[in-house]
């Protein structure tokens, strides 16, 4: 079973680089430079979704505060 594990391993870390090489190589870069920016991406991405997260929270907090305070339509 861990030498099935290891197989695995090896043959992402051997093929899945391959790609930042073969991208930096067209674009003229370092694969060093390409990697750096989809880590730096990957955390971008998880930043913008999580402040729509809590932007989402917030409106839906606003939106029961006004709503639950009139409790007839002569509250207005």
């Amino acid at each position: 079973m861990k030498a099935r594990v290891n197989n695995i391993r090896n043959f992402f870390e051997k093929h899945g680089f391959y790609v930042s090489s073969r991208l930096a190589d067209r674009l003229g870069m370092k694969a060093k430079s390409v990697r750096l920016f989809f880590i730096y991406l990957s955390f971008a991405t998880f930043g913008v979704g999580f402040a729509f997260y809590l932007t989402l929270a917030f409106w839906l907090r606003l939106k029961d505060l006004v709503y639950t305070k009139r409790t007839s339509v002569f509250d207005l």
